[in-house]
């Protein structure tokens, strides 16, 4: 999630762990370990540009991490509130603020290492979009008035709360993926990969991309809470196999390695971008939810195998493009 909403977690747990008159302190110390798990945002390389993407929600975010990033906060803080507070309850609140850091990172599209070192693998549940201002609204509300107030119980309520509306996120997820499996047997497709994840800001629009004989099919799917769903059909992109799309490399190459760190990031979606034969792209994520155009990708130099691919971004917040994804989010037709 964004960095407010994971301070305001940590904020809100560490109230609801708190004495009544340790609320206030409680806030601000939860609120500074929640975010600390993305301090690993640091680790950069002017030299390797995956370095980033790769380290970014990694070992910070695992729950094996969380012990030791709690005393890392605590002895941060303790010079600031050693006058105010035991070393046991700043640790104890450092606890509470960072412990559920990973699992709402988790929660999300993007995901995290959240076992690491038992797994390298990245856990994204899809319930939730990485920037969702309810949710980010239902938290800020309750610490807001718990930290006025005193009151610890409004810290539980809005945790409560929030923890309703990610079952809500869930649930909605179960429709999309329903509507996803169903739109793939009427095209006659047997689905090999699915992933069905919320679009920016909200728990109704969907992002769905399948995988069939080589091909990813990418569509969105609306899910209102009192309408019936409703598909726009999207485009397809053929799947990036090296043997097939690319001259043949040094195996052990830097470029080489950098294709295969990037397909694992991205879970194995990954394509050519058709116009541009040196883009390899994540299928996963583009500024509209119909289509193959990339958020981001690589761009290898297949006459530089020494050489390290380079990382692209490729942000599109034209009006056209705002137009378009509220007619979608507003379950209006597509003007053709």
């Amino acid at each position: 999630m964004d960095l407010l909403t994971q301070g305001l977690l940590g904020a809100g747990l560490a109230q609801a762990g708190a004495r009544q008159h340790e609320t206030r302190i409680a806030t601000g110390v939860g609120f500074f370990a929640g975010l600390l798990a993305d301090a690993d945002i640091l680790i950069q390389s002017t030299n390797d540009p995956l370095l980033t993407v790769e380290f970014h929600r990694h070992f910070t975010h695992s729950l094996f991490f969380v012990p030791l990033g709690a005393l890392i906060a605590a002895a941060i803080l303790w010079l600031f509130v050693r006058r105010r507070l035991s070393f046991s309850r700043l640790y104890l609140f450092c606890f509470l603020g960072y412990c559920l850091s990973g699992v709402l990172d988790a929660l999300t599209s993007y995901g995290t290492h959240l076992f690491w070192p038992v797994s390298e693998g990245r856990v994204a549940l899809n319930i939730i979009s990485v920037i969702d201002p309810i949710f980010t609204l239902i938290l800020l509300i309750a610490v807001i008035y718990a930290y006025k107030q005193h009151k610890t119980i409004v810290a539980r309520m809005g945790l409560t709360i929030a923890g309703i509306y990610l079952v809500f996120g869930w649930m909605q997820l179960q429709r999309a993926e329903a509507v996803a499996t169903t739109l793939a047997a009427s095209r006659g497709h047997t689905i090999e990969q699915l992933i069905v994840k919320p679009t920016l800001g909200n728990l109704v629009l969907w992002r769905s991309i399948y995988e069939t004989d080589g091909k990813f099919y990418v569509d969105a799917i609306r899910v209102g809470l009192f309408s019936e769903a409703r598909v726009y059909a999207g485009d397809s992109i053929t799947k990036f196999v090296p043997t097939l799309h690319l001259d043949p490399l040094p195996e052990n190459s830097v470029l080489a390695k950098d294709i295969a760190r990037f397909t694992v990031f991205s879970d194995g979606f990954v394509a050519i971008q058709p116009d541009q034969p040196n883009l390899l792209v994540d299928v996963r994520y583009s500024n509209l939810p119909t289509t193959v155009s990339p958020l981001w990708g690589i761009e290898m130099d297949m006459q530089n195998p020494g050489q390290h691919a380079h990382y692209r971004l490729f942000r599109d917040a034209s009006k056209e493009t705002r137009q378009k994804f509220l007619t979608y989010l507003m379950g209006e037709p597509i003007e053709h």
